[in-house]
């Protein structure tokens, strides 16, 4: 669930490229009672759910969001997900979860992190690793589609 954070205003993201060429987008996460495990901390599983969440909103911020990737004859499965434990989550915890596209040339790369929103302490980080396949012949590409890396060139240009 986004929520409140008195960080940027409600059911805002941020997006920027920090002067260094870096494509990151941030969300806020409230933990739910629904995403708990019996030792009432997020269960494990959750976390790439919330890293869907970031990547969305980055990939939105690049104007190549899931049904532009569709439309434009590619689909783009995960190929390889590590996560990196460093502590829980628990109920009701705000979480800034942010996602840093980090490779786009040959496959698509993300970069995650995920912070305690009060106290910024980190509590869990990873990467995901997307290819592209074409939509008609389901062939693997072994290269990223013009369209992906024209969108990010034209963000990185500051005409996203």
């Amino acid at each position: 669930m986004l929520s409140n954070s008195s960080k940027w205003p409600k059911g805002k993201t941020r997006t920027s490229d920090n002067g260094e060429g870096k494509i990151r987008a941030e969300v806020i996460v409230e933990v739910q009672f629904h995403d708990l495990d019996p030792m009432e901390i997020v269960w494990h599983g959750n976390y790439p759910k919330y890293f869907e969440v970031a990547r969305t909103e980055l990939f939105c911020q690049l104007g190549y969001d899931i049904p532009d990737m569709r439309d434009s004859g590619y689909m783009w499965p995960i190929v390889d997900l590590q996560i990196k434990y460093i502590r829980p989550a628990v109920y009701l915890q705000k979480l800034i979860v942010s996602a840093e596209l980090v490779e786009w040339e040959n496959r698509i790369k993300v970069k995650y992190e995920i912070r305690d929103a009060e106290t910024g302490d980190r509590l869990t980080k990873g990467h995901s690793v997307q290819v592209a396949v074409d939509g008609d012949s389901k062939e693997l590409l072994f290269v990223s589609p013009e369209i992906l890396l024209e969108k990010v060139e034209r963000y990185l240009n500051g005409n996203g």
